[in-house]
């Protein structure tokens, strides 16, 4: 009878536990990446019986119970929901955001962030973030550097994500313009142009006049060259010349570029190099229809229109000139054993030394990278199913009843017993 109160006991302790691990899942069906908990059982104390033959088909053994084994976390993705929001994240495989508050770091699949008043990359709780930052600006909120990529960092130089709301890429002097065409072998004025941008990030306007040299070479063909760098003027800024430079540029019998005697000219205090290309690659001069092309470096600036994440996880800021720049990478951590993370509450884990130290993966040159993809506009879904949680939480409940039943029954035997001795 003391057997049956052990069982009875242990069996409510257990069931009870079911039924608190299948509750909570229950209850964090509507948690983005929440991770649900399964339970294991394992039996206490197991008595051996004497049986009359080892090959007996009657069980050997009796048990006292049973109790609470582990509770291990179901490691499957929860469902893909689609959202309206860029800074919604999910991860396309394994691994784990990093969140950080209060010097607490801790480890999620919920990816719901936003930007905070202070413009920080944060959580649903106001936890910042992990991730490298690259590209950098100054206190005005101008470009100081333009990172096509983010390299992640180590594991544990990853730090929190903040963005100015407003960011202004500097322009870029035009530093070589380029020619190509044919200026034909008539004698008439022929004219070629380019657009170059100063160091202040105007436009400014590149003039070429060609005019035939007199008297021309008794072999090739020779031109007078006029180049003209100017503002382009308005009614209330008249054009302005920065430079003018006069010169001869000469071809051969064939049309070929031999030379020109003016490789470069000032735009608004930069130097810009001349490139009228090599033989015929560049600018030619034979009896074929003539024709102007070309081409300039140099680059407008240009406001924020807004940040985007990419599958990398790159935070890339795209700006109205039409350039991008990497800006930042979220980071996506690894662990030895996921099973080895504590749950401490929700979505939210910490390491432990079960787990292992957060890593990240690294690619064939040993540089650190993802290991995942993330996915923007997206959020991961519990992955725990209702259904079966609440089918679960009936076999709990008829269980713990049973135990129940059994006390109840073992006490009144023992009552039974008490009565019959008197």
């Amino acid at each position: 009878m003391n057997q049956a109160f052990y069982t009875g006991i242990t069996g409510l302790q257990s069931q009870q536990s079911g039924i608190d691990v299948t509750s909570n899942n229950i209850a964090n069906i509507d948690t983005y990446g929440y991770k649900g908990n399964s339970v294991e059982f394992k039996t206490l104390f197991d008595k051996a019986m004497a049986t009359t033959s080892s090959r007996s088909p009657v069980n050997s053994t009796t048990g006292v119970g049973a109790t609470l084994q582990a509770t291990p976390t179901i490691q499957k993705t929860g469902s893909i929901i689609v959202t309206e929001k860029n800074t919604d994240l999910a991860i396309g495989g394994n691994g784990w955001f990093g969140v950080r508050g209060r010097g607490t770091t801790m480890y999620t699949r919920s990816g719901n962030f936003s930007f905070d008043t202070n413009r920080s990359l944060v959580n649903a709780d106001g936890q910042y973030v992990l991730g490298t930052l690259a590209s950098r600006f100054d206190s005005n909120n101008v470009l100081t550097s333009k990172e096509p990529i983010t390299k992640l960092g180590s594991a544990s130089e990853q730090t929190s994500i903040k963005l100015p709301q407003t960011l202004h890429y500097p322009p870029t002097a035009t530093t070589i313009a380029s020619f190509k065409g044919n200026i034909g072998r008539d004698d008439k004025i022929q004219k070629m142009g380019a657009t170059l941008i100063d160091k202040d990030g105007n436009k400014n306007a590149l003039t070429l006049i060609f005019k035939k040299t007199v008297p021309q070479p008794k072999l090739g063909v020779s031109w007078d060259l006029t180049a003209t760098t100017n503002s382009i003027g308005t009614v209330e800024n008249p054009t302005k010349v920065y430079d003018k430079k006069t010169g001869v540029i000469t071809f051969n019998e064939y049309g070929s570029l031999i030379g020109s005697t003016i490789n470069e000219i000032d735009n608004n205090g930069a130097k810009v190099k001349l490139d009228f290309g090599k033989g015929y690659t560049g600018v030619v001069s034979n009896s074929s229809d003539s024709s102007a092309s070309s081409s300039s470096d140099g680059l407008n600036s240009g406001e924020l229109v807004g940040y985007d994440i990419n599958r990398d996880g790159e935070v890339v800021a795209t700006f109205t000139n039409g350039q991008q720049v990497s800006m930042a990478k979220i980071a996506v951590f690894h662990f030895q054993n996921d099973q080895g993370l504590i749950n401490v509450g929700g979505a939210n884990y910490i390491e432990s030394a079960n787990s292992g130290e957060p890593m990240f993966y690294k690619d064939a040159d040993g540089n650190p990278m993802l290991g995942a993809t993330v996915m923007n506009s997206k959020l991961e879904s519990s992955n725990t199913d209702p259904a079966a949680g609440l089918t679960d939480l009936i076999i709990y409940q008829r269980a713990y009843d049973a135990n129940a039943k059994l006390l109840t029954t073992s006490d009144q035997m023992i009552q039974k017993a008490l009565q019959m001795h008197r």
